[in-house]
This record gives structure tokens, sequence and C-alpha cells, in this order.
């Protein structure tokens, strides 16, 4: 073995091991996460920064979620109606059991704003890989190595995740936000713990994005919040 591969190696397992280096690693990567320039243009640096974690550290792909899903066509149409139907749900009956207002003031200057639509779909596209990637493929595996990936350990990692989840939209959408990122981090927390493969949840979570894009875009957050429960 040569001195360049024997050096890889080294910085390899620093990065999968909980030492400085890769400890280091994971408070960087968690804490940067999409970076916005303007209002809505979102870079997903955190999740660009996780693959570039794994290919330095040798870990397999298939640990964060990256698995080739056995029909790439059920994947993506099965993602996009899940997401779907799980916005619509949490508009019309779970916030509004927890009286959240029905309008989303955080991105209520989307309401017919034509100029900013094509930034906000690149905005829910991003949102699909980067935080999938982050807070269910990356966390999962650091977590994991940490507490184990037996039954306690991966209740204990979705309640983490989801709870880190809901926190880091605060800032931007308050207590609503906070809310109903958890419940949709358990969710998409359980189907990843449960299966292992991240596809399905990264269109999930575009579609669940674009579906609140749609009813922002077309002033339908009040008449839908209100279609169960008046």
């Amino acid at each position: 073995m040569n001195r360049a591969s024997t050096s890889e190696d080294g910085l390899a397992r620093q990065l999968r091991g909980f030492g400085p280096l890769g400890i280091l690693a994971a408070i960087f990567i968690l804490l940067t996460g999409n970076i916005f320039i303007g209002d809505m243009i979102a870079v997903p640096v955190g999740a660009v920064l996780v693959l570039v974690w794994v290919r330095l550290s040798n870990t397999r792909w298939s640990e964060i979620g990256y698995r080739t899903p056995g029909n790439w066509l059920l994947t993506i149409i099965g993602g996009v109606i899940f997401g779907a139907l799980l916005k619509f749900l949490m508009k019309s009956l779970v916030m509004p059991v927890l009286n959240a207002d029905p309008i989303n003031h955080a991105y209520h200057f989307l309401a017919g704003n034509r100029r900013m639509l094509p930034v906000a779909v690149w905005a829910t596209i991003v949102a699909g890989f980067g935080e999938e990637t982050l807070f269910r493929g990356y966390m999962f595996e650091r977590l994991g190595k940490i507490i184990g990936t037996g039954l306690a350990g991966k209740l204990l990692t979705v309640a983490i995740t989801s709870t880190l989840f809901g926190l880091a939209h605060l800032n931007s959408q308050g207590i609503t936000g906070v809310e109903q990122a958890a419940i949709t981090g358990l969710i998409f927390g359980s189907i990843f713990a449960a299966t292992g493969t991240i596809w399905f949840l990264m269109f999930a979570h575009a579609s669940f994005d674009l579906t609140a894009l749609v009813l922002i875009y077309n002033n339908l957050e009040t008449d839908v919040a209100h279609l169960f429960l008046k």
C-alpha cells in the first residue's frame, strides 16, 4: 500500500468516526443546510457536502438511503401522489385541529406572484433533494452509528431527526411551521427507518412543497383549511 493510499484511508476513518474531524464535519454539514440567495433562490449546500463526505469517508451510498429502487416509475409516481395527499391532509385536517393559522405568512408573497413562480418551484425541488439527504439520509447514518439501528435506536433516531427538522423551520415559519415540519418529519422518518431508501421521500417531499405552493399561489389556503373544519 502506497503512502497516498494510506493517507486517504486515514482521512476516511476520521470522517466516519466521531473524533475531532468527524465531529467538525458533522457540525459544519448540519449548520450549513440550504443557503438562500435573495428571497427564494435555494442552494442545497448542506446536501452537497453530505455527498462529498460520503465520497471522502468511503461510506457506502446505500447507508444514506441512495439505493436503486426496484421500479423508478412507481417510486416517482408514488412519491408525488403521497406528498400531494399528505399536504392536503395536513392543510385540511391536521393543522386546523392544532388551531394553526390557515395562511402561511412567510410565503404569502407568492400568492399570484408569477415573477417568483419559477424560483419557488426550484425551491421545492431543492427542498426535496436537500432536506431528505440531510435530515433522513445523513442524520440517520450518523445517529445509527451512535445509538444503534435496532428498533429502539430507529425510534429514537426518528424522534431526534423530526424534532430537529421541525426546529429548522422556526425562524422562517414560526411555531406553525415547526408543528407541521415535525409531523411530516415523523412520517418521512418512519418511512425511511422502515425502508432504508430515500428516493420515494425526495419525490414526496418535493410534491408536498409543490402542493403547498399551488395552494398559496392560487389563494386557496383558507378554503382548504376550512374544507372539513369550519
